[in-house]
């Protein structure tokens, strides 16, 4: 509900800055030391090993476990509770079925249940935890931290993606072209799934070891259990089962070419039409490329406004499938890497591969600077290496060539772990470009993390000049700075009794000028949240802050809100914030509703309203934001996004029919616009219309 751009993390009060760092660094220690905040559970000695068993015949995916298809097939059974009660024998049996050939990786479920199901997600790539659903995590190159995951719910719903540094980072916006269908049974439910291996990148050959598990979510009595378990992550590789004894060639197919057509109509009869092209190609199993002309980003819906009360940049989430595809492999801390920078491109190029140990992944891109005629060429390289058992050590330059110049950064980064708990990261950039001096930056985060709790301390020191060099493709909202931070979070799961589950968070800052002394920033956040077992939730927040620009601020800010069935689709939830924001109070209103209008029909309304008291600069404001999805069949739908923002009179509307007749590429699309612009920007767009055409070679 607060609308900093700070986690939603929050700290205990303390007297003075000074009297807030002790206590920080003392409720962190007493989070990770004292035994009834840690809550460690201890892990169990079973070994969770399939042998990999061919099909003879493959399987009919009709969501119907035929006793003669799956005969062969290894089995896994006894989940084990990841929430609420981590460790826990699940509720209900769930039995799991794997076999493969040399084309797929079959897996099929009995999903037992007494009662009635539950699920409300129809759009691809939605949140499915959420549903009745099940999933699939493998790990095929067997290192126990990177790998795929593929989930689907009782409607036939999916959802995809790729998961990194042991589930710490994940990319659900990749996606494959994978079958599953779902059954109803007198047991509860039914799944089957084939998932191609060309799909994957993996490691051919006799004997191969994949890493796998398998997991489920009960939407009744929000339930998430694994076969190989229990879990600290629920993307937590490291602790997968093993599928022994594959023997797997190379792909039979090892290329995908997409073309795509363009035409568009505006109001006053301008016509305009374009063409593009996406080439992927497996080098080898290991090695993935993607080349990619003129793509088309014109029917991505707009970014959604919202409130920002601070005095930085907001960091704009990235939704064009180039820069998606892959993105978390070049996630860091310090964020020399922001493809927003980029605007349109002409074109440009992707390779991830892995070796053993080592991994890669670069990009190559040229465009438009920003939104302006300008054009520049844009390069980003990774390189990683695996360190021990989940530990890792890596190198990401980033660089922009413009009219001869060059300008970017260069750095180390490392994530060590010295339990299953304990961990470092840490990072170091120095940047080059307008600026020399204070150019360097870096950061150490020794911390903890659990299934129910994390704690950590972190420095970090940026140049004066270090964001003029790193902004002009990375995102920096403010350096000259010399910060210290520290957080706790703690999971309380209480099995009886109203109350379902407590969340407490706490977290300090504090930064000084990286060349002086001065005080620039202290900042106390804390919250608590309570899931209560009827389905409300309710939760405060509170932050107290100092910031120092022309003049010294002092703001501070409370929310309250309340929900019901939040951790559903279907939800309603609704917040009041007051405070004081650089010398101007304020008062903030939030709502939100999602509804399932028919089980194919859903809707979501979102409402933000601003009241600032003195509003010199006529920033108060009224936000509203419609989202509507209608869904035919999986692949075949019609949405709606709608927004309006008062304070600069915007109306922005996007429609967009899609028929994914070669799922998840090969669609037709057909979409009207009006008012899309860049956020926070009024627009002069009128009625436009758009058809594309896409296609799979």
């Amino acid at each position: 509900m607060s609308s900093h751009c700070h986690s939603k993390t929050a700290a205990i009060c303390c007297p003075d800055p000074t009297g807030r760092s002790v206590c920080a660094v003392v409720l962190l220690l007493l989070a990770v030391g004292h035994p009834t905040l840690a809550q460690p559970v201890s892990g169990s000695d079973v070994s969770f090993v399939m042998d990999a068993k061919r099909a003879v015949v493959p399987p009919v995916i009709d969501g119907k476990i035929e006793s003669g298809e799956w005969q062969a097939a290894s089995r896994g059974k006894d989940f084990v509770q990841f929430e609420p009660n981590r460790g826990d024998v699940a509720k209900l049996q769930t039995v799991v079925y794997v076999l493969y050939d040399d084309e797929y990786l079959y897996v099929a479920f009995e999903a037992h249940d007494p009662e009635s199901l539950m699920a409300q997600m129809t759009r691809r790539d939605a949140q499915l935890w959420n549903d009745d659903s099940v999933q699939i995590y493998i790990d095929t190159f067997h290192d126990g931290r990177s790998g795929y995951f593929f989930m689907t719910n009782v409607l036939g719903t999916q959802l995809d993606g790729r998961i990194t540094d042991d589930g710490n980072s994940n990319d659900q916006t990749w996606d494959a072209a994978w079958q599953s269908e779902t059954a109803r049974t007198d047991y509860g439910y039914s799944v089957e799934v084939s998932i191609p291996l060309s799909a994957l990148q993996y490691t051919a050959g006799k004997n191969t070891t994949w890493g796998v598990n398998f997991a489920r979510s009960r939407r009744r009595s929000l339930e998430r259990s694994y076969w190989s378990g229990p879990v600290d992550h629920w993307g937590r590789m490291s602790q997968a089962g093993d599928l022994v004894g594959l023997d797997v060639p190379p792909p039979g197919q090892r290329h995908q070419i997409i073309p795509y057509a363009l035409s568009e109509v505006q109001e006053d009869y301008t016509v305009a039409g374009a063409v593009g092209l996406d080439v992927r190609y497996a080098v080898t199993p290991q090695t993935l490329t993607n080349f990619t002309v003129n793509p088309d980003f014109a029917t991505i819906e707009a970014d959604q406004e919202e409130i920002n009360l601070t005095r930085f940049e907001l960091a704009l989430t990235e939704k064009r499938q180039f820069f998606l595809e892959g993105q978390e492999l070049f996630n860091q801390r310090i964020q020399t890497f922001y493809s927003r920078r980029i605007a349109d491109i002409t074109a440009g190029g992707k390779v991830i591969g892995r070796q053993g140990k080592w991994g890669v992944a670069a990009l190559s891109t040229y465009g438009d600077v920003d939104e302006r005629a300008d054009t520049a060429g844009y390069g980003v390289v990774r390189v990683q290496r695996e360190l021990f058992e989940r530990s890792s050590i890596g190198f990401l330059v980033v660089n922009r060539t413009q009219g001869g110049s060059q300008q970017g950064s260069a750095g180390f980064d490392t994530n060590l772990f010295f339990s299953e708990v304990f961990g470092f990261t840490g990072q170091v950039v120095k940047s080059y470009g307008q600026y020399g001096r204070g150019s360097v930056g870096f950061f150490a985060r020794p911390s903890y993390d659990s299934s129910t709790a994390h704690a950590h301390i972190r420095y970090t020191q940026l140049g004066e000049r270090f964001a003029d060099n790193v902004n002009v493709v990375g995102f920096i909202r403010d350096d000259d700075r010399r910060e210290l931070d520290g957080a706790v979070d703690k999971t309380f799961w209480l099995r009886s009794g109203a109350i379902e589950r407590l969340e407490y968070a706490s977290n300090y800052n504090v930064y000084w000028g990286a060349q002086s002394d001065t005080l620039r920033s202290w900042e106390v956040d804390e919250s608590l949240a309570v899931d209560w077992r009827n389905r409300w939730s309710t939760s405060i927040e509170h932050t107290q802050e100092f910031k120092r620009f022309e003049k010294d601020f002092r703001n501070w800010q409370t929310g309250l809100e309340v929900g019901y069935n939040t951790r559903a689709y279907q939800s309603v939830r609704g917040g009041v914030g007051f405070g004081r924001n650089f010398d101007s109070d304020f008062r903030l209103l939030t709502g939100a509703l999602q509804y399932k209008v028919t089980p194919e029909l859903s809707a979501e309304y979102e409402l933000q309203r601003l009241v600032l008291d003195p509003d010199p600069n006529g920033d108060g404001t009224w936000i509203h934001v419609l989202r509507a999805n209608q869904f035919f069949t999986p692949d075949l739908f019609f949405r709606v996004f709608w927004q309006t923002n008062s304070v600069i009179e915007r109306q922005n509307i996007q429609a967009v029919f899609v028929y994914r007749y070669l799922p998840p590429f090969g669609t037709i699309q057909i979409a009207y616009q009006r008012g899309t612009a860049d956020f926070g920007k009024r627009s002069e767009q009128g009625n436009t219309l758009f058809i594309k055409l896409t296609t799979v070679l």
